[in-house]
């Protein structure tokens, strides 16, 4: 998406021209699609899960169901993320250590176009590049040569990330290999990148203002020290913009000796790291600590390397399990689960450091929120997909403090027990970022 900064008068344009769109044609009502993935209860008998799809009301952002959802998705579908066209939807399904690419219609609808295993087990979170030509899903545990689980909850192992180059019909293509990342001896490729022991998120640099500037993909890996101590880090690689390879920046390292498991150790990210988001500037990094509490920040060297926030870390809600920044870069938002909170930090232009939103420090979403979204439309309403009460939080987001504020007839039901949330513009409406 580019970055278009206008000001007050080109809000009221931008407002204007949607009226005028609304009295020409209904789908102008739509400022944007939420999607939920949702798993069956264990008391269902089912584990097949679902997508719910709702379309975002421009002027109140109340969410209103499609026809025909939720639609299909896999066993336990636990992450999802859109292409930056808002044309092709992705879903990462955990018990089947699959994905599944659906293609977005012009009326918000899904439909399922593939479905293409990971090259290790148990997945746990998806990215895509800026310029959707890559998609890279990390999973718990890696492979053997003939495919044989190597690694499981009983015998703990190092896991990988996949990465599937993007056709242009928003299909996946076979995985990239790897000739260089971590390779045990003897071995010339591998169809994965390995990574730590628990990678748990992923994100992709996504700088807005420079399309070929460099790229880096960061993952937050639980690790443990040989002592049992929980020892949470980031591991950072650059991407090329053309095949989609990974290598580690300065100050992180991957190997693979003989007869032993991946060691990979990179930059501290507290204890158990759980989510990961950087700005759109690619300026900033930040990282939430679920057993700490605590929001780290970083800075984005020229090199990729992170250098941690003077006066880091920050406080946040009970158990943070989800963060992101605003689609202009001004706010952090950290979804508290245990909490059912939302905190809301604003966040330096200097130094990126957040702090409370004068706005909002905490607002309450319903029962255990998961993840968060931000329709990248306008950028003013948040979602939030709450798991133990099966429904979606929707907020308003105030541009001039950050703080959020409950829209009308939230919460909104899911078909199931919502696991996470992603947004797409409705191409009929401008995705200029309003700068007030």
């Amino acid at each position: 998406m580019k970055l278009n900064k206008i000001g007050r008068a080109g809000l009221a344009s931008v407002l204007s021209l949607a009226m005028v769109g609304v009295t020409a044609c209904s789908r102008d009502y739509v400022l944007a699609y939420v999607y939920v993935t949702t798993s069956k209860p264990l008391a269902s008998g089912s584990n097949n899960g679902g997508v719910s799809a709702f379309a975002v009301d421009y002027q109140s952002g109340a969410l209103t169901p499609l026809a025909d959802s939720p639609v299909p998705a896999g066993d336990d579908p636990v992450a999802l993320v859109a292409s930056p066209n808002g044309l092709n939807l992705y879903v990462v399904n955990q018990n089947d250590s699959n994905v599944m690419a659906y293609s977005i219609g012009t009326d918000g609808k899904l439909y399922n176009q593939q479905t293409v295993n990971v090259t290790g087990s148990t997945p746990t979170a998806v990215a895509i590049d800026a310029a959707g030509a890559f998609l890279y899903v990390t999973f718990t545990y890696q492979l053997g040569a003939n495919g044989q689980q190597l690694y499981s909850p009983a015998s703990p192992g190092p896991g990988g990330v996949t990465v599937f180059p993007i056709k242009s019909d928003g299909t996946l293509g076979s995985p990239v290999a790897n000739t260089s990342v971590g390779l045990p001896p003897g071995t010339t490729s591998l169809n994965y990148f390995p990574l730590g022991n628990n990678p748990a998120s992923i994100v992709v640099s996504k700088p807005q203002f420079n399309a070929t500037a460099a790229s880096y993909v960061y993952v937050v890996d639980q690790e443990t020290l040989s002592n049992g101590t929980p020892n949470g880090v980031a591991l950072g690689f650059s991407e090329n913009l053309t095949t989609g390879v990974l290598t580690p920046v300065p100050g992180t390292v991957v190997t693979t000796p003989t007869g032993g498991k991946t060691v990979a150790t990179g930059f501290g990210a507290g204890t158990t790291p759980s989510a990961i988001t950087e700005d759109p500037s690619a300026r900033f990094v930040y990282v939430t600590d679920q057993a700490s509490n605590q929001l780290y920040g970083y800075v984005a060297g020229t090199t990729g390397a992170l250098v941690p926030m003077v006066n880091g870390p920050f406080s946040t809600g009970i158990f943070p399990v989800a963060v992101t920044v605003d689609p202009r870069g001004k706010y952090v938002y950290v979804a508290n689960a245990t909490s059912s909170t939302v905190g809301a930090y604003a966040i330096n232009e200097s130094t990126g450091t957040p702090t409370g939103s004068v706005g909002s420090a905490s607002t309450a979403t319903d029962t255990n929120p998961t993840c968060i979204t931000i329709e990248p439309a306008l950028g003013i309403y948040l979602y939030t997909s709450n798991k133990l009460a099966s429904d979606a939080t929707a907020l308003k987001l105030n541009a001039n403090n950050g703080g959020l504020q409950q829209v009308q007839n939230t919460p909104f039901p899911t078909s199931g027990l919502p696991t996470c949330a992603v947004s797409v513009a409705n191409g009929s409406h401008p995705t200029q970022l309003i700068n007030p």
